[in-house]
């Protein structure tokens, strides 16, 4: 079992960067596939940005490529979401979620076993 913390949430304006965190403790996330959702209010959770074990292989949504950056630290067991040009639309909760037993890379949320509680991302315009 793992347990995964997120943090780095805020209030930004518009342009502006945040890193969010998640921390993992429990077991090493080395064998864990991990990935972002994010759930905007009203909307339902959706896919972001997701990592393979090694931090070879990422995957992203077409609304955040090129802005945001996953990224994985195992020896920290941390996983990062690097969020640049930030947009009022980007305005969610943002959850960490992991995936075990496998390699594969997937946008499902129903793969990813175990979540962490979220942190609020706030853009203002």
């Amino acid at each position: 079992q793992v347990q995964l913390v997120e943090s780095g949430g805020g209030l930004v304006q518009a342009g502006g960067s945040l890193r969010l965190s998640c921390a993992a403790s429990g077991r090493l996330l080395s064998t864990y596939v991990m990935a972002w959702f994010l759930q905007a209010p009203g909307k339902e959770r959706e896919f972001i940005a997701g990592i393979s074990w090694s931090g070879g292989s990422t995957d992203y949504a077409d609304s955040v490529k090129g802005r945001f950056t996953v990224s994985r630290d195992n020896a920290k067991n941390t996983v990062y979401l690097q969020m640049n040009g930030l947009k009022p639309e980007d305005t969610a909760v943002y959850y960490c979620a992991a995936r075990r037993y496998t390699s594969v890379l997937v946008r499902t949320q129903s793969a990813y076993g175990y979540w962490g509680q979220g942190t609020q991302v706030t853009v203002s315009s």
